[in-house]
């Protein structure tokens, strides 16, 4: 083999090496960025915690989501973003620690216990607690007016008409968007929000 042939076989096997090393640099970074993106969803969770509790995920799920959010200007209020619980409180002091200190767009989190809906006029996420299930048909049509995001770990809460629903799926606490919903509630949601969705629900609010 002559010395130009030599050069020829050798680039060759530095060109696929080359290209078999990227294409497993690829395989290894694309499931790295799903996680991530996932991960940006579930913060702030306490760094010391390695397994964060139930209440702790789906409490930092509900801050999280206003940052995915655009609310009309009814619930735009310059200085606090209200993060409301109606019904029986499954979190307990997990939520306010959880949010304390916090802001989205330099609007201070605070959290409100909502004995009734009257009280929600200035709520701009809905916790409505499985305690609420047997009133769901008629909160769900008052929270629309009300233009807010509603939120629920209640059994097949999007599907019903909640904006948002969260569920465990393999021993991991999972979301699906009622898309239709959000905008009935004049909201609009990010895409990125839409893409970490395990599913994303077109189908509006039942008599609405």
């Amino acid at each position: 083999m002559n010395s130009q042939a030599m050069y020829r076989a050798h680039r060759q096997r530095f060109v696929i090496g080359h290209s078999r090393r990227r294409t497993r640099r690829i395989n290894l970074i694309v499931p790295y960025l799903f996680a991530l993106t996932a991960l940006l969803l579930i913060t702030p969770l306490q760094a010391q915690d390695a397994r964060p509790t139930e209440s702790q995920v789906k409490a930092a799920y509900l801050y999280n989501f206003g940052k995915f959010v655009r609310w009309p200007d009814r619930n735009a209020s310059p200085d606090s973003l209200a993060i409301c619980i109606l019904g029986k409180d499954p979190f307990g002091a997990v939520l306010d620690s959880t949010v304390a200190g916090e802001n989205i767009d330099g609007r201070k989190i605070t959290v409100k216990r909502l004995s009734g809906l009257q009280e929600a006029a200035q709520c701009s996420v809905l916790f409505v607690s499985s305690s609420e299930e047997s009133h769901l048909a008629a909160i769900l049509p008052a929270a629309q007016r009300l233009r807010m995001l509603t939120v629920s770990d209640m059994r097949n809460f999007a599907q019903r008409g909640g904006a948002i629903g969260l569920l465990t799926e393999q021993g991991k606490i999972r979301f699906e968007v009622n898309r239709t919903a959000a905008e009935q509630s004049h909201l609009v949601l990010s895409s990125e929000l839409l893409k970490v969705a395990i599913k994303v629900i077109e189908k509006p609010i039942p008599g609405s």
